[in-house]
This record gives C-alpha cells, sequence and structure tokens, in this order.
C-alpha cells in the first residue's frame, strides 16, 4: 500500500469549486442546445408540442442535480461496502431488459425497461458505466497484492467486466459494450495489471470484434460508408455527410441560437446522437472551442483531484469515472465531424435522454466528492508507470 504524507491544501478547495462550475455550464448549455435543437422535431410529432423532449430533460436533470449532491456528500468508504449488492442490482437491472412487458424494444434493440411508476423508461446500460468503475477500483484496491496472480487477482475483474460486455452485448448495443470494456482496460492499466495480459487480451479480442461487426449489417454499412463515404450517401454515410456540411454552416460565429437551418432539414434525430452539429451550427468555431475548454477544465480539475487523493481507491474511481465520460464526449464529437464510423454513443450533458443525463451528474457527483476529500497538497507528485500502477514519486 503506498504511503503518502500530505497536508491540507486550502489552494485545491478552489480547484473544487471550478470543476463544480465546470459541470454546471455543461449541464446548461446541453439543456439550451436541446431545447434550440428538438423544438421543431418536436412540434410535428407530439401533441405536447416543442417543449416534449426539454420537459423530459429537465425532469431528468432535476433528479441528476440531486444525485449529483448526494453523491458528492456521501460517504464512500460506506458506499464501498454496498458494491457487491449494487453489481448484482445492475446485472438484474440489465437482464431486466429482454423479459417482455418489462424491456423496452425499440428498433430491434433491447435497452431499456419501463418504469410504470414514473411513467419514463430506464437504460441500464447508463449504470453500468458507473458501476463497472465502482467495482474495479474496489477489487484492484483489495487485491493489489496479487496483481500477478492471473486466478485470484486478474480474473475477477475480467469475468465482471465480460459479463456486463456479454448482457450489453445481447441488447444489440454493440458500441457501447465495446465503450465499457475499453474504459475498464484503462483502469486495469492503472491499477498496475501487467502488459502481457493486455498483448493477450489484444491478440484474443481483435478477431473477436472483427466477427461481431461482420454479424449485424448494419455495423458493416457504418464501417463501410465511414472507409468510402461515396458508397451510399443517401444510405448509412447520409446523416455523418449531413452532419459535417452542418456543423462548416456554423462559419466562425454562428448562426445564433435557435436560428440553425440545416439541423432541422438535413439530420434526422438531431437531438440525440448528433446534438452537437445542432450547437456548432448555432454558435460557429467559438462555440465549439468553448465546449472543448469546459470538458478540458473538467478533466484537469478532475484528474488532478483523483492525483491528489490519498486513496488508491479513490484515485482509481475517479479517474475510470472521469475517463469514461470525458472518452463519450470526444469519441460523439469525433463521430459527428465524421473522424470516426458513427457509433451510437450519446454526448454527455447534452443528447436527449433522461438516463445519460442522471447517471452523467451521479457519476461526476462521486468525482467532486473525491476531489474534496483529496483537497492535500503532496510533497510527492504520484505519476503513471506503464504496467505498474499509479505509483509516488
Amino acid at each position: 500500500m503506498y504511503q503518502f504524507e500530505a497536508e491540507r491544501s486550502p489552494r485545491f478547495a478552489g480547484g473544487s469549486y471550478l470543476l463544480v462550475a465546470c459541470i454546471l455550464l455543461l449541464a446548461g448549455i446541453g439543456l439550451v442546445t436541446l431545447y434550440s435543437s428538438s423544438y421543431a422535431l418536436a412540434s410535428r410529432l407530439y401533441r405536447d408540442g416543442g417543449l416534449y423532449f426539454i420537459s423530459r430533460q429537465l425532469k431528468a436533470g432535476a433528479l441528476g442535480i440531486v444525485l449529483f449532491f448526494l453523491a458528492s456528500r456521501v460517504n464512500l468508504d460506506v458506499l464501498r461496502k454496498l458494491i457487491k449488492p449494487l453489481v448484482i442490482f445492475t446485472v438484474i437491472f440489465c437482464i431486466l431488459t429482454f423479459i417482455p412487458g418489462i424491456g423496452d424494444t425499440r428498433n430491434g434493440a433491447s435497452r431499456w425497461i419501463k418504469l410504470p411508476v414514473l411513467g419514463v423508461t430506464f437504460q441500464p446500460s447508463e449504470l453500468v458505466k458507473l458501476i463497472l468503475p465502482l467495482y474495479l477500483a474496489h477489487i484492484f484496491d483489495k487485491k493489489q497484492e496479487r496483481l500477478d496472480e492471473f486466478s485470484t487477482g486478474v480474473l475477477p475483474p475480467v469475468l465482471v467486466t465480460a459479463l456486463f460486455f456479454i448482457i450489453i452485448y445481447l441488447q444489440n448495443n454493440f458500441s457501447t459494450a465495446v465503450f465499457i470494456a475499453v474504459n475498464a482496460l484503462f483502469i486495469f492499466f492503472l491499477a498496475g495489471v501487467r502488459l502481457r495480459y493486455f498483448f493477450s487480451a489484444i491478440i484474443m479480442l481483435l478477431p473477436l470484434s472483427g466477427l461481431l461487426i461482420l454479424t449485424k449489417e448494419h455495423r458493416l454499412r457504418r464501417l463501410i460508408s465511414y472507409i468510402k463515404p461515396e458508397w451510399e450517401p443517401q444510405g448509412a454515410g447520409y446523416q455523418v455527410g449531413s452532419s459535417v456540411r452542418t456543423i462548416i454552416s456554423g462559419g466562425f460565429l454562428g448562426k445564433g441560437l435557435g436560428q440553425g437551418t440545416r439541423k432541422v432539414a438535413s439530420i434526422p434525430e438531431v437531438h440525440s446522437d448528433f446534438i452537437f452539429t445542432s450547437f456548432a451550427e448555432e454558435t460557429g468555431f467559438l462555440g465549439v472551442i468553448l465546449i472543448f475548454a469546459l470538458f478540458g477544465g473538467f478533466a484537469f480539475f478532475s484528474y488532478r483531484g483523483a492525483m491528489r487523493s490519498a486513496s488508491q481507491y479513490r484515485r482509481l474511481l475517479a479517474c475510470g469515472l472521469v475517463t469514461m465520460i470525458l472518452s463519450q464526449a470526444m469519441l460523439n464529437i469525433a463521430v459527428v465531424s465524421g473522424s470516426l464510423p458513427a457509433t451510437g454513443l450519446p454526448l454527455p450533458f447534452f443528447s436527449a435522454g433522461g438516463s445519460s443525463l442522471a447517471c452523467t451528474l451521479l457519476m461526476t457527483g462521486l468525482i467532486v466528492n473525491i476531489c474534496r476529500s483529496g483537497d492535500y497538497q503532496f510533497q510527492d507528485i504520484p505519476y503513471l508507470e506503464a504496467g505498474g500502477g499509479l505509483h509516488v514519486r
């Protein structure tokens, strides 16, 4: 176990406030963007009119703020004792998506469960993005001295990660399954799992991933359309192509909030995975720089707070949660800008979806909790050693 010499640092308390400011600004801008991007579509499709999507998102945001506050104050050692029940509960929640009458199947995907009491649906895979890092941080902290023993130190977290991957994949949510697995591997690396295990995993997973892509026509179409956009300009590559042209049309200053036109005419479901396109059209290059700055500030203050924590468990948990949110944002932006094949991952804080917003705010609450409890200034600086975990120089 690593030993730290630390003293209270009131300077970092300001970092905690700046972190909260970045989170709240992202959530607020996300709500404004959703209202602007969804109003025309909601007016055409729903009796509630243009407020349909934003009203549901506001309710989820209100719940998320409550969860954010509770998570920022909860005793993380008490929460750690509940990890096993939380993992079991999350697995059950994910399995419920397959049960007729409880699961809500859309377009061949069984990703949601119905909550009749609340009159909403919930996507359990969003909860996995929180629970899996919680479990991995706990188990790797507990088994620090046994990471060289595969059967007792590495195999248990591998099996839990594989279980979540298989369930989410069977929900016909391949992109989320791969995304969660890759982020789990990042925590494996930070914990100090030996590189030889990663090489073995890559040798096994690369052909498996290729096979899984080839088993579904829509995945193969997305890949081909990315490699050769002109292959199907009105098919799988249409939305990405329209997204790129819409982003470019925003110019330097943008067209103004609510003034975007291409978002309505050429991008289906712009309020969901492609909401960044709407934001870029209306705020232009300056707006894009603002969002990158806010996500950059969120990453900087979160990682700094995590590395200042005296607990390996808290460092791994915070780094895992921050990377989960940040990598999802970067992947989404890369997709809508045509840099990566379409994945179906929402933009955190922005995309329509109460499950995503509420769970993201819950995750950020835990990050703030760790940063607040890690308001220390270390005489030794933590550093990362490849395949050897987080250490102190």
